[in-house]
């Protein structure tokens, strides 16, 4: 039998659904009372406030009732029955991967903006030799999701089919997809401006009076990648006037977007006399410092190092790294608008919203060591 609430305090059940990953907090008791404090600090408004917007009473103006609603949903908790109706329904979000800190950051930002506007995120996440991105479509698909995000999805690598999405958009799936663009998919996309952002790293390391500098990055069939190299192809030709082919024959290394994939990669850089690794991830940038370190270096006084995110927490890492922010917030919201117009019926056309990414310089860079190769 379940617990009937005490006056004026509405019993609010925990609640993750089924096969998916939530965003809610650690599952109570269907008979507990939730404590309405917690919902009132979430929205920002008194507890009477939250009382009368889960009562279903009148006097409450329709933002405040929303910030209550959008509380709720934050906090992981079901909505009352009388108020579900007010939900518009949910939005699936489809991730790589969580153990980069960029996605949690990027899916958090997402996950805020839907609950804002009435809706339910649902996080669905890849993992080695679990769902398919395919299979997690057809999942979230089945629960019957509005809409759906995808991040660094099958649509950034050019090896893959992308009819796989012209199939879900003539089922009437609205969809959004972030970082990398394809032009045989009908769809908004949104990115950062990634050759921007090795302009930015390449200049700064140049300034410094680096002349040897590597790109580490990921596999090359990915267009961030693609981008990335035409980005650092560019600016090193124009800042340092070496030819293209020297670029990518010698300062470009190939890995994968891991710790240690940024190990593998700097160690090749590094004897090949680099001074200074840009790294496409900040989780390939701390790799890139535990290979310099490894090998008896210091960074930044031997090696310098630029990351690439500015993932949560990296200015505390020792030292704080150098790196490219990527507009994380800026993008996540983009994503959300221009879904929900796409769910509200007017498409936004086949194009690609782009974002400046901004340097962020710390305490991995610093002058290139004088008469001396870091090797």
């Amino acid at each position: 039998m379940r617990q009937q609430p005490t006056a004026g305090r509405p019993a609010v059940r925990a609640r993750r659904p089924a096969g998916v990953q939530g965003r809610s907090r650690p599952v109570q008791s269907s008979g507990v009372t939730t404590r309405l404090a917690d919902i009132a600090a979430q929205a920002g408004v008194s507890e009477a406030t939250v009382s009368r917007v889960l009562n279903g009473k009148p006097g409450v103006a329709a933002t405040t009732r929303q910030s209550v609603l959008a509380a709720l949903d934050v906090l992981g908790y079901e909505r009352p029955v009388r108020l579900r109706q007010r939900s518009e329904g949910l939005v699936g979000l489809i991730t790589p991967e969580l153990e980069n800190p960029i996605f949690p950051a990027l899916a958090q930002v997402i996950g805020q903006a839907l609950t804002r506007q009435g809706y339910t995120p649902v996080l669905a996440t890849q993992t080695p030799g679990g769902s398919t991105e395919d299979e997690l479509t057809e999942m979230l698909v089945d629960r019957g999701v509005a809409g759906i995000i995808y991040v660094s999805g099958l649509h950034a690598d050019t090896t893959a089919d992308m009819q796989r999405y012209e199939r879900l958009r003539a089922r009437g799936v609205p969809f959004v997809l972030v970082d990398g663009f394809s032009p045989r998919v009908q769809a908004p996309f949104i990115s950062p401006d990634d050759r921007a952002a090795m302009t930015l790293a390449v200049t700064h390391l140049v300034s410094l009076g680096h002349t040897r500098i590597g790109l580490a990055l990921g596999p090359k069939r990915f267009v961030p990648v693609q981008r990335k190299i035409e980005g650092f192809v560019r600016a090193v030709r124009d800042q340092l006037g070496l030819a293209a082919q020297t670029v990518e024959g010698e300062l470009i290394q190939h890995s994968l977007y891991t710790l240690e994939g940024g190990q593998a990669a700097a160690a090749a850089l590094i004897e090949r006399g680099c001074t200074a690794v840009v790294c496409a991830s900040d989780m390939m940038a701390l790799g890139a410092i535990r290979t310099a370190r490894q090998r008896g270096l210091e960074v930044p006084r031997d090696v310098s190092v630029v990351g690439f995110d500015d993932s949560p927490l990296i200015a505390f890492t020792d030292p704080p790294l150098t790196t490219v922010r990527k507009p994380v917030p800026a993008m996540g919201q983009a994503a959300v608008r221009t879904l929900l117009e796409e769910i509200g019926g007017t498409p936004a056309p086949h194009s690609e919203f782009v974002f400046m990414p901004e340097l962020v310089v710390r305490g991995s860079t610093a002058s290139a060591p004088h008469g001396s190769r870091a090797s």
